[in-house]
């Protein structure tokens, strides 16, 4: 279980003394056989808050994706904070200053636009927003149910775990709940940070949904309403790559693809493009087609700039005996296994494929109408 910090701890850890233990514990293996010594020397160190210094260090390590330095996190908050690339990009569509309606740690306020506010229930999380932003950053402690601004367009990211502790995918058991937040905000643009595999059909007052991937992950989605949506949009999906040029793909664009048999390429379209439901007008916009109208899987003589795409070396009908032998004859020895719309678990099929050869390749396991089919295919940069 994840230590609980106090309001004592966070002043300790912010208090010269604080910083001075952070600092000399900073090394500290902290893995399961250096335990005991770990926190014999933290005892040393810090006799009263060894436990919340030692859990500090351990978050730190795991706080990569945070623009903070030195910040103060709990476990909980550190796991649902934003990606730094995802909450500058999610901030360019506020015009001006926002609220923060639950900004726990600070994370997606530290991108809002100058001005911004931030408010939350919890009184030991808005003391480590005030630690990570620093004192120029309005705070209060309010419910985000509760407005306390006026006029303002408003961020929410709703906790996603119910009163046990365990993720929930039901928006109803969100805290706060999604349409009781949307119901707080109905006069107010309002954008609301969702986990990615939440059934969007739950929230029929949004009027646009956009899902964003971060180097090939899909991190989240936002719900934008009224004058922070864009026209004519109902779907986006928004891809951003460290060092790339980020693109975005929208229900506005043309879907005009057709449906063929396998050719030169294989194309699996970034995830924030299959969640969004947007494979046909990515298809369109690169001259793919699928193989399946109802397999997100796409087929082409070339395949998108910037992407690991696959070069087909051969398909056909799939069963393990026919795969086995086409392995075999390929001298595959190192297999990535692709399933896409047939009930197959990669991993128990591994072992029986009895791989022993040199080589290495990629096998995508589809269907085609009914039929279950094969590509093997070499993974390349486009």
């Amino acid at each position: 279980m994840a230590y609980a910090f106090s309001l004592d701890d966070v002043a300790y850890l912010r208090s010269g003394a604080g910083r001075a233990a952070l600092s000399a514990l900073a090394d500290l293996p902290l893995v399961d056989a250096s335990r005991l010594s770990d926190v014999r020397r933290a005892r040393e160190v810090a006799p009263e808050h060894f436990a919340a210094v030692l859990e500090t260090v351990l978050l730190r390590r795991k706080a990569g994706k945070l623009a903070f330095t030195d910040g103060l996190f709990t476990a909980d908050a550190l796991q649902q904070a934003t990606a730094h690339p995802v909450a500058v990009h999610r901030a360019r569509r506020f015009t001006g200053p926002a609220h923060d309606v639950t900004c726990s740690i600070g994370a997606d306020l530290a991108a809002l636009p100058e001005g911004s506010v931030g408010s939350d229930l919890d009184p030991v999380r808005l003391a480590m927003a005030r630690h990570n932003l620093g004192d120029a950053v309005p705070l209060v402690r309010a419910d985000a149910l509760r407005p306390v601004s006026r006029g303002t367009a408003v961020l929410a990211d709703p906790a996603r775990r119910d009163a046990s502790g365990r993720r929930t995918w039901r928006p109803s058991d969100f805290a706060p709940p999604l349409d009781e937040l949307a119901s707080a905000y109905a006069d107010r643009d309002l954008a609301v940070k969702c986990a990615p595999g939440v059934d969007f059909a739950v929230a029929p007052w949004a009027d646009e949904v956009e899902l964003v991937s971060l180097d090939g992950q899909v991190r989240e989605a936002c719900l934008w309403t009224r004058g922070l949506a864009t026209p004519g949009v109902s779907r986006r999906a928004t891809v951003l790559r460290s060092g790339a040029p980020e693109w975005t793909v929208t229900s506005a664009d043309p879907d005009d693809c057709e449906v063929r048999e396998p050719q030169e390429w294989l194309v699996d379209p970034d995830g924030a493009v299959v969640r969004a439901g947007l494979v046909r007008h990515y298809a369109a916009r690169h001259g793919l087609a699928q193989l399946d109208e109802r397999i997100a899987y796409l087929t082409g003589p070339v395949p998108p700039p910037g992407v690991r795409a696959f070069r087909v070396v051969e398909h056909g009908h799939y069963s393990e005996k026919a795969l086995r032998s086409v392995l075999r004859a390929h001298d595959v020895g190192r297999l990535e296994i692709l399933v896409r719309g047939l009930d197959v678990d990669p991993n128990a099929l591994r072992p029986r494929l009895k791989l022993s050869g040199s080589g290495s390749a990629t096998v995508a396991l589809t269907r085609i109408g009914r039929r279950p089919v094969y590509l093997l295919a070499r993974a390349e940069r486009t």
